[in-house]
């Protein structure tokens, strides 16, 4: 978890296989720790061909029956239909835009929000952002997509930095994750 926090959460990222990446494991935490899913994070590597859309929205009965049959990923019918759902609809807003990463980071006119919280409190759970890009993503065929889980995911992948005042990994010290 420190690893984590301290390498990876709040780093901007514009990779769009980190993005589905985060996108899948961030709704595959809805009701769970994400202490949870970053135990299973390999897992979910292995099992969802490294996070490849393109492979992850061919899926049929078959894979799916596989990945509801592998203990090492969280094994909910919902969330397993609901990843490759999401491969595809991601699938489509990168047609859409030239790159998931251009779609997401126009939201924010390509730059991260950099919060300024004290104390852990003064986080939210959603924020105006998370309801109206939860609302589009919906619409676009995305699940698991609610706003507390988009907030969520806009944190993971540094649209947002919500590292405390003081926080060695504030943004301000941070670097950008490139990629296509």
């Amino acid at each position: 978890m420190r690893a984590y926090h301290d390498d990876e959460w709040g780093v901007p990222s514009r990779d769009d296989r980190h993005l589905f990446e985060m996108l899948v494991l961030e709704g595959a935490q809805a009701g769970l720790s994400w202490s949870t899913i970053l135990a299973k994070r390999e897992n979910y590597r292995r099992a969802l061909d490294e996070f490849d859309p393109v492979r992850v929205a061919a899926y049929g009965e078959t894979e799916v029956a596989r990945l509801l049959g592998d203990p090492g990923i969280v094994r909910n019918r919902l969330k397993v239909r609901g990843a490759v759902r999401n491969a595809g609809a991601f699938l489509e807003v990168r047609e859409a835009n030239g790159s998931f990463a251009e779609y997401l980071w126009g939201w924010v006119d390509g730059s991260p929000i950099v919060n300024r919280p004290r104390t852990m409190d003064q986080l939210p759970a959603r924020t105006e952002l998370s309801d109206r890009l939860s609302k589009d993503l919906r619409s676009r065929g995305f699940t698991f997509v609610g706003s507390t889980i988009v907030y969520a995911f806009l944190q993971s992948v540094g649209v947002v930095d919500d590292h405390l005042v003081g926080c060695p990994a504030k943004q301000s010290s941070r670097g950008i994750r490139r990629g296509g």
